[in-house]
């Protein structure tokens, strides 16, 4: 362990030679804890405080280990941080000859084929779709990963990307034209000859769900998986352990053979127009769901006869064209590869349809979009799932976050996933809470199930932003209350006031940094990732405990489970799930050793609810205060 003190230690190598590294006790403790795991091929669950530089903490021992390592990331931000900052910078400070690479999921790197498909096609929908595509067309030409995220002047969200990316269901794998060029190939390639990988969950559990064929094992084998941002996991798990289909995956592959079709075909007029009934079956089942956006569990739709008839005649289409396919298979690989699409999607829908949920231990549920919708299958438990891919990759196992513990143990995080077994951890931050930061919780306010709630947080909110002089993130848990304090504050309010929604996330907080004095209005998206260092975020304000809603069909039927085991499902899982969140929520607000701010939190359960206390002892140790005047006092002394 000495090797670690020689390096991260006050004298260390560490602080002779990289620009502003700090020494901290906490960081050195957690990566002496990574490498004995790594050593003796351990499960170790940490959580490392705001601040602690748990980012250093698993990459030197990662580094020095000379094993296999796969690193997950929750975020594509954090993904490439580690890349292309905290890597190069240890890498270069140690001196180890090590292979590193960074390997994401398809849909971030071009694909050539679908590239030069939608060029031939010639069927884009706006001007802006035609300039992007011909950007990106010359993007092509000079790019050597092709990687999309070379290209920031696109939106992650345009329309482009999925006509120039591939997906499981329309990548031609070894049959593809441009096979011997694919940049996701090359990429999986310098995956499997690195010994240390930068991958995300959502990669780690596509790989374990086997949800990518024709590549064979989509990771390499390792000996270590490290997986930051692990308070994520869980929920991303559970989407890739499930199944699903949606509209749009349903319209895509409708454009696909009519595309397929036109290159390969032809001379069988019947497949175009079975694609035109099949898309107009799909846009009339979206109609049928009604125009709110909604998630409802699968009972709701089974008490509506039209839109079981709906589902029904899907499935009736995406029958019918097997089987027009099915005459012409062998004609050309992208229509072979569309019949492949059509039989497995309908598979799916016809498991979903008839599935009995009381004996599958599957949830069925959906979401409405604006212009799509999704059906999906989750497990009611991932927990044997998880223990399952964890014994078929076997090595050491690091979970760590800087929220994983609930008033001081990870209970409840190991339920999840199945990690009764693991050694645990806790590093408190190296941040002085007591004197940097203020925690306020406001006198005399109503319930929140109560109707004036939302105009008494506001009325709350006003002199407290007076005192901060704007400088500000007010953190919702709906949308409803969001889009009420934003017509609300805007008169009540002299600084600029920046609303989710109004603007790209990116856009919006380069905007709260510049100026310096803005009040930033968010919902789920500013929870958790979200790093604003300095004076112009100086106070953060939290409307509720951010309780999951009760009609969401996952948490609803996980809480039945629960009962039905004679399990408390409120202080089991509700509460210790809203813990986390508010951890996050309220790390938003220190960052660095000279930050200073007021947390602001509304809801008067925190102390008037015997749960309330479980909140109380998951969080830093603030000074608290219920009195606005503090407030004021605190802020006159920056």
């Amino acid at each position: 362990m000495s090797e670690i003190a020689d390096i991260l230690g006050p004298d260390g190598l560490l602080a002779n030679c990289v620009d502003g590294f700090a020494y901290r006790p906490q960081q050195e403790a957690m990566a002496e804890a990574v490498l004995q795991a790594m050593s003796e091929g351990e499960v170790l669950i940490s959580e490392a405080g705001t601040g602690t530089g748990k980012t250093f903490a698993y990459l030197i021992p990662a580094l020095l280990s000379s094993q296999k390592v796969i690193i997950s990331t929750g975020t594509k931000n954090l993904q490439d941080q580690l890349f292309h900052r905290d890597l190069p910078r240890i890498k270069q400070a140690l001196a180890i000859p090590v292979e590193v690479a960074l390997l994401k999921g398809r849909a971030n790197y071009l694909c050539t084929h679908r590239m030069e498909m939608t060029l031939l096609e010639g069927r884009l929908n706006s001007r802006e779709m035609v300039d992007q595509l011909m950007q990106i067309q010359r993007w092509s030409g000079r790019t050597r990963s092709g990687d999309v995220a070379e290209l920031s002047d696109i939106p992650e969200d345009a329309r482009i990307w999925p006509l120039v990316t591939s997906t499981t269901e329309n990548c031609l794998g070894q049959e593809c034209s441009a096979y011997s060029t694919c940049h996701l190939v090359e990429a999986r390639r310098r995956a499997q000859e690195a010994d240390l990988v930068v991958i995300n969950h959502h990669l780690l559990c596509a790989d374990f769900a086997l949800k990518e064929g024709g590549f064979g094992e989509l990771l390499p084998s390792a000996d270590c998986f490290i997986i930051d941002e692990a308070h994520q996991l869980p929920e991303v798990a559970g989407n890739f352990f499930g199944s699903g289909i949606s509209g749009r995956q349903l319209l895509d592959l409708c454009r696909d053979i009519e595309t397929e079709y036109q290159r390969e075909a032809g001379d069988l007029k019947e497949i175009p127009e079975q694609s035109a009934a099949l898309s107009k079956g799909v846009r009339d089942l979206r109609l049928l769901f009604g125009l709110d956006l909604r998630r409802g569990a699968w009972k709701e739709l089974s008490a509506d006869p039209q839109i079981i008839r709906g589902l029904n005649l899907v499935s009736e289409r995406l029958q019918e064209m097997t089987d027009l396919l099915a005459v012409i298979e062998g004609r050309g690989k992208g229509l072979d590869s569309c019949l492949t699409r059509c039989k497995s999607i309908r598979l799916c829908l016809n498991q979903l349809i008839a599935e009995d949920e009381t004996q599958s231990g599957y949830i069925r549920w959906f979401e409405t979009y604006r212009q799509s919708f999704r059906l999906n299958r989750t497990p009611l438990d991932i927990s044997g799932l998880f223990k399952e891919q964890m014994s078929a990759h076997p090595g050491s196992w690091i979970f760590t976050s800087a929220t994983l513990a609930v008033g001081g143990n990870f209970d409840h995080f190991q339920r999840q996933l199945g990690l009764e077994n693991a050694i645990t951890a806790c590093w408190d931050s190296p941040f002085d809470y007591q004197r940097q930061a203020l925690w306020f919780v406001p006198k005399g306010m109503p319930q929140p199930r109560e109707s004036h709630y939302n105009k008494a947080v506001l009325d709350t909110v006003v002199p407290v932003i007076e005192a901060s002089q704007g400088r500000a993130f007010i953190l919702f848990t709906s949308h409803r209350a969001l889009r009420e304090a934003a017509e609300t504050l805007e008169s009540r309010v002299e600084y600029p006031l920046l609303v989710q929604g109004s603007m790209p996330k990116g856009e919006l907080l380069a905007r709260f940094r510049n100026l310096g004095n803005a009040v930033l209005l968010g919902t789920a998206s500013f929870w958790e990732g979200v790093d604003v260092r300095g004076e112009a975020l100086s106070c953060v304000i939290i409307d509720k405990l951010p309780f999951a809603s009760p009609g969401d069909p996952v948490l609803q039927a996980r809480i039945d489970a629960l009962r039905k085991q004679g399990g408390n499902p409120f202080m089991e899982f509700q509460v210790p799930q809203a813990a986390i969140a508010l951890k996050q929520g309220a790390g938003r607000l220190i960052r660095d050793e000279t930050d200073r701010g007021v947390l602001v939190i509304c809801d008067p359960r925190l102390l008037k609810k015997g749960y309330g206390q479980v909140f109380l002892d998951s969080m830093p140790p603030m000074a608290r205060t219920r009195d606005i005047r503090d407030v004021a006092d605190f802020f006159q002394l920056d």
